[in-house]
């Protein structure tokens, strides 16, 4: 089997895991009405919120429907009947996002008792409905979101500090919504699944604290850089995060696990055999990388003779970023993974993929990247040295000066990322 085919096998198994997670089918699969309403309101945040909130207005009887509204990136904004569409920034917050937070808390608080307000929540959701308290501005809530992502947090810590900033987060929308009922159906993008992070945790009560959020920007060593009226809020606040929420119910409908599975059904299909590598998949990008090679490689040497295997898993691995390039994780997950395979002397004929499922990984139009054996040379060849770009966390124009970016434009959907490594053992094509 030469390279080509692959990269072709890595693609169309990273595809079926981003269809395991499609939005549209998971919310008609869950939303069913067992009780008697007056009147059903739409609230949907995150990447998937279009799809989404379409499922629901097909299953919704129209004289039933109150305020619909959802809110997604730019990328994914699409025209949804009886629904009012918003598109947002993401990762960093916006102005637009802001606006439609604060009409997501007046459909919350207006909703009444005998009605249901049904929260569609995908990942993303956490920058999109921005809503800062009273005292931190939208430009410092901004400023503090750009240090956390910045410095290596991960989405646990990230999430933390976020609750406390936020008039919705950290179970406040549901606190808004009572006593109307509050269903909320979630996709996760967090790893584990743990629905007080999903989106910042909007309908479930919040264990964490005020205290833990002004240690975790102490510990990422970026608490002397957020802004005063931020840390002033954080460490003077009385009032802690809802710890218990009445008339909520919060249903997962799909996970990054669930794509994993889907991606092993898809590699079994081509005839792979199928290694679970280290799930979930987290630490820092690169360091990632170079265990995923040096595992990889002994694991080749027992299988001689047996054919073509794959290591699949999924997760969120983090940057800690040093340069002023560009690129995700996803990126420069892939740029180092090709690096260390030639460091360590991987051999075997192989692919590595590793993309977001939302198909964006940091700022830039590419997912995540899928290199070979032969991408180092592609890009010497270019004249770019791979080492220096990615010191300065530039992987996307490595990735682009070997045409190994992975680019399949936004998919509606996000649940983490996925991590493809294929390798054709010795003796077989």
């Amino acid at each position: 089997m030469n390279v080509e085919k692959l990269r072709q096998h890595a693609n169309q198994i990273f595809q079926a895991g981003i269809a395991a997670a499609n939005p549209y089918e998971a919310v008609k699969k869950h939303f069913v009405l067992n009780e008697k309403f007056s009147k059903i309101h739409i609230v949907a945040f995150g990447k998937a919120a279009c799809a989404m909130a379409n499922a629901a207005q097909e299953l919704i009887p129209v004289n039933l429907l109150g305020d619909a509204i959802a809110v997604t990136n730019y990328e994914n904004v699409v025209a949804v009947e009886n629904v009012e569409v918003v598109g947002a920034s993401h990762p960093l917050p916006d102005l637009a996002g802001f606006q439609a937070a604060k009409r997501i808390a007046e459909i919350a608080k207006n909703a009444k008792s005998n009605e249901l307000v049904l929260v569609l929540i995908s990942g993303g959701g956490s920058a999109l409905i921005p809503y800062p308290v009273d005292s931190i501005s939208l430009e410092e809530k901004i400023a503090a979101t750009n240090l956390l992502l910045s410095c290596g947090a991960t989405i646990h810590e990230i999430n933390c500090v976020r609750k406390h900033l936020s008039q919705l987060k950290g179970g406040h929308l549901a606190k808004m919504i009572f006593p109307a009922k509050c269903h909320a159906l979630i996709l996760s993008d967090v790893l584990g699944d743990d629905l007080s992070v999903i989106a910042s945790g909007t309908t479930v009560a919040d264990e964490s604290t005020f205290a833990e959020a002004v240690a975790i920007l102490k510990a990422k060593n970026v608490w002397n850089d957020a802004p005063q009226s931020v840390k002033n809020y954080l460490e003077n606040a009385i009032c802690e995060t809802p710890k218990f929420i009445e008339n909520v119910e919060n249903t997962l409908i799909g996970s990054n696990l669930m794509s994993v599975e889907a991606a092993v059904k898809s590699a079994q299909l081509f005839g792979y055999e199928v290694i679970h590598y280290d799930y979930p998949l987290c630490g820092e990008a690169r360091d990632t990388a170079e265990r995923f090679v040096l595992s990889s490689k002994r694991k080749a040497s027992f299988l001689k003779g047996v054919g073509g295997f794959t290591f699949i898993t999924g997760g969120e691995t983090t940057v800690t970023l040093c340069g002023n390039g560009k690129g995700g994780r996803n990126q420069e997950m892939a740029l180092a993974f090709a690096i260390a395979a030639e460091k360590h002397g991987l051999t075997n004929k192989w692919t590595f993929l590793s993309g977001g499922t939302d198909g964006i990984d940091g700022v830039s139009p590419a997912a995540g990247g899928i290199v070979d054996a032969g991408t180092l040379q592609r890009m010497k060849n270019a004249g770019v040295k791979p080492a220096e770009l990615l010191e300065n966390n530039d992987s996307y124009h490595a990735l682009k000066s070997s045409n190994d970016l992975l680019i399949i434009g936004a998919t509606g959907t996000n649940v983490a990322d996925l991590q493809i490594l294929l390798i054709q053992t010795e003796g077989n094509s």
